[in-house]
């Protein structure tokens, strides 16, 4: 596996020669290109972490199966900033021969490479990204998103908190096209559900300050402050929250990771609930794959999109050596929808027409201080959503792939 660099962005590619087949691939290499934020407000949640899922599942792939040659990993930062993610990906695609582009969390960044790559015919897997529109309206035949979305975190976590009695909202959302999605899809939980949306207010992305918006949320005196953001965005709203919200409202985070927990303290983050699609101390293959990640990271865990990442890198290498090819992205979709999904984190699942891979989902809620017994023992498992009912149903996405 090789490295390398360049100054216009934080850019590396590991190059991996471990099989021997023979095959038809673009240029004679399978390049993967890993782009996601690197440096900033969501790095922690991807950022090298996703490269490294990514080299680990070429290593493991090739340790079990005679695979081609040169299999070459690049990664860049986006900055979260769709100008950016679009140069990166058009440079890729037409310069450097990246075959399928993976991570890329921020949905503004994830929807223009989306349009790119199907512009280009190469593959797109998302693990990141989290607008429910990428197996929607905006869906194509060359992506798949992987791991979670926003209609699966609303369904997940919106709906427990609505049956619980918590059915009086005020929103408090990242202005850009992530935010808008989980805010849509919770309303329409909250209000499936009897509920009531009595305000909602954006911030700029990211944010710092919240005490405007939180202040707002409070003045509204709904139930629950729903926090439509996510990483340092997230963090610095429950921390803020703390000052200017009484003990007769509760947050709730809808997209909380791991690592956001642990930035919170069990102190601060107890009693959240929260939906999350792979937890790293859920089973003996995940601790294995978390303890190895732990080694290369200071001790920190994956997160769901690290493990993401990792899962659709391994089907993606399942197709192509299918196929003995990588020219066609749409054909290499295609094969991977055909086949059953199978890997030691994700288990057993699918893809469905539109792109979305189906699996469990799992709503947790983070302990209390006195029930932590390790370093990252942080959540409970509240309930199991099953795959059939985890994500939307594939006739109300609107995504014209589906057949009628």
């Amino acid at each position: 596996m090789r490295l390398s660099g360049t100054s216009l962005f934080p850019v590396a590619a590991i190059c991996i020669g471990i099989g021997t087949a023979q095959a038809e691939y673009t240029e004679g290499v399978i390049k993967i290109g890993v782009m996601n934020d690197q440096s900033g407000l969501y790095s922690d949640i991807s950022g090298r972490g996703s490269v490294w899922a990514a080299k680990k599942a070429v290593e493991d792939f090739c340790k079990s199966t005679k695979c081609h040659d040169k299999i070459e990993i690049v990664f860049a930062d986006h900055q979260n900033r769709p100008d950016i993610g679009s140069n990166i990906a058009r440079r890729w695609y037409d310069a450097d021969k990246v075959d399928v582009i993976v991570d890329v969390p921020t949905s503004s960044v994830a929807l223009v490479v989306n349009r790119i790559t199907q512009e280009k015919n190469r593959v797109f897997l998302v693990s990141g990204a989290a607008t429910a529109d990428l197996t929607g309206k905006d869906c194509t035949p060359n992506t798949i998103h992987w791991t979670y979305d926003t209609w699966a975190l609303a369904n997940g976590t919106g709906q427990a908190i609505v049956k619980a009695g918590g059915d009086t909202w005020f929103f408090i959302t990242a202005d850009y096209a992530f935010g808008h999605a989980l805010e849509r899809d919770t309303e329409a939980v909250v209000l499936k559900g009897g509920g009531k949306v009595l305000g909602k207010v954006r911030h700029p992305f990211p944010g710092h300050d919240f005490s405007y918006f939180l202040l707002q949320a409070r003045a509204s005196k709904a139930k629950i402050i729903g926090l439509a953001n996510a990483g340092g965005d997230t963090i610095n709203s429950v921390k803020q929250a703390a000052e200017f919200i009484g003990g007769d409202q509760s947050l709730a985070g809808l997209l909380v990771f791991i690592t956001d927990v642990h930035a919170l303290g069990l102190k601060t983050a107890q009693g959240l609930i929260l939906t999350e699609a792979w937890y790293w101390d859920a089973n003996d293959n995940n601790r294995a794959f978390a303890k190895e990640f732990g080694v290369a990271h200071r001790g920190s865990m994956p997160t769901m999109v690290h493990a993401g990442v990792y899962s659709a890198v391994t089907h993606f290498l399942k197709a192509v050596h299918e196929l003995k090819s990588d020219a066609d992205g749409a054909a290499v979709v295609a094969r991977m929808k055909s086949m059953p999904t199978d890997d030691k984190l994700f288990g057993k699942g699918l893809v469905r027409e539109d792109g979305r891979k189906i699996h469990d989902m799992y709503l947790f809620e983070v302990k209390k201080p006195q029930e932590s017994k390790a370093a990252w023992d942080y959540y409970k498992l509240r309930a199991t959503i099953p795959a059939a009912e985890a994500f939307r149903p594939i006739d109300q996405g609107e995504c014209p792939l589906v057949r009628k």
